[in-house]
């Protein structure tokens, strides 16, 4: 299977990006990196008093990341992201040209019982709402998949390998 320069496994907190992203690197056989730890100890703060990030605290976040993209161009890997919005990606993508989202997607009652079970992690089920409010889920014209997050880790990276698999090559 081809492997695209960079893959960002995104959707709001919650979907599994996280566990989903370094199986779907381990499948791909490129590095992993994690998201959450290109944010600045600001934004970790506010999100865990409950505040939602507003753009301003983003842009710094998405342009480690796209910094992170365009070091693997060629090598290849996959990151978490939740780059809920077209400009988030469209940002993303200036960075590093080429990147493939998959966007992890699922029924709200699912992935608010995920939230409510997951340990040590800053992102309280509060924002969740503000999430799924500021999500703008992928366009036909960009290049990615959306992946049920329904069943187990393996069942949803195998859905995503098999979506990946499936789009045209990068012209």
């Amino acid at each position: 299977m081809r492997t695209p320069q960079v893959v960002v496994v995104m959707g709001v907190a919650g979907t599994g990006k996280t566990t989903i992203g370094p199986l779907l690197a381990a499948r791909l056989g490129v590095p992993y990196a994690e998201g959450d730890d290109f944010h600045p100890p600001a934004n970790i703060a506010k999100m865990s008093a409950g505040t939602p990030l507003d753009d301003a605290d983003r842009w710094p976040w998405l342009d480690a990341i796209g910094h992170w993209a365009h070091g693997r161009a060629g090598l290849g890997g996959v990151v978490s992201s939740s780059a809920l919005k077209r400009s988030y990606r469209d940002r993303l993508r200036a960075a590093a040209p080429g990147i493939v989202f998959v966007h992890l997607t699922g029924d709200r009652k699912l992935i608010e019982d995920r939230m409510g079970h997951r340990r040590g992690h800053f992102m309280p089920t509060a924002l969740l709402d503000s999430q799924f409010a500021t999500l703008q889920p992928l366009e036909p014209d960009e290049a990615g998949v959306a992946v049920d997050v329904s069943g187990g880790p393996e069942e949803i990276t195998e859905r995503a390998v098999r979506a990946l698999a499936a789009l045209p090559a990068a012209a």
